[in-house]
């Protein structure tokens, strides 16, 4: 029973991933996990899903 739940629920969350990616690429997102997805070949940034933006220095 324990292992039917745990599919259960693993399988909820791919799907919820999946449907989250489709959607983000049917938007026009080049780059999902990218922070500057928005702004990737706007003219805001230089290049496409590359993202040549300067990188905050730590």
């Amino acid at each position: 029973m324990t292992n039917l739940i745990t599919t259960g629920v693993l399988s909820v969350l791919i799907g919820v991933a999946l449907i989250y990616l489709v959607r983000a690429r049917r938007h026009g997102v080049k780059c999902v996990g990218c922070p500057h997805s928005g702004d990737c070949g706007k003219g805001g940034m230089e290049g496409g899903c590359g993202c040549r933006v300067a990188k905050r220095q730590e």
